[in-house]
């Protein structure tokens, strides 16, 4: 009875963290979706204490490369509901809880 305890006691739930982007839901062209997931982890890496500054850099390199009106949205524990173009959005993770929303809205 006191190994049935510790057996189940034993159990622990472990967290999974994920160390590559995890892609949520995308409308982008290849291309498009590549460029921004490229970025994404870039930014996050680089300024990992700062999401202000990654957003930024993620907007700037989406704007300058796919035309302007890119709008970008990095943190934790956020919900959302937004208007975009078709074929614009992406939504992903990004080093376990860290979230990731770009579109393109004019």
């Amino acid at each position: 009875m006191a190994e049935e305890g510790a057996a189940a006691g034993g159990i622990t739930a472990e967290k999974v963290i994920h160390t590559y982007p995890l892609i949520r839901h995308s409308d982008m062209s290849e291309e498009m979706r590549t460029e921004a997931v490229e970025l994404s982890v870039t930014a996050c890496e680089k300024f990992s204490q700062n999401n202000e500054l990654a957003a930024r850099m993620v907007k700037e390199s989406m704007d300058k490369k796919f035309g302007p009106a890119f709008h970008v949205v990095v943190g934790e524990s956020y919900g959302f509901e937004i208007t975009y173009e078709c074929t614009t959005i992406c939504y992903m993770y990004f080093g376990g809880n860290q979230a990731i929303c770009i579109w393109k809205c004019s």
